[in-house]
């Protein structure tokens, strides 16, 4: 599905966003990088972006990783 025909969405997340849709904190996200376990990411100069595949991608794995430790 492209953003590019939906007004008022983004291709990416800035990482207050993407805590707030996800809601986590940014030191439990910054956590999450640490274990490699975060969110891919873009950097553009310093700025982090978390794209919206990126984000979708991770939310697969985080509930795959879940289902599995569930079992």
């Amino acid at each position: 599905m492209s953003l590019e025909n939906i007004p008022g969405q983004h291709a990416a997340y800035t990482v207050a966003e993407f805590c707030q849709a996800y809601r986590i904190s940014r030191s439990k996200l910054y956590q999450l990088w640490d274990a490699d376990i975060g969110p891919r990411v873009l950097k553009i100069g310093a700025k982090i972006l978390i794209t919206i595949d990126a984000a979708r991608d991770w939310q697969r794995e985080r509930e795959a990783a879940s289902e599995t430790q569930a079992a």
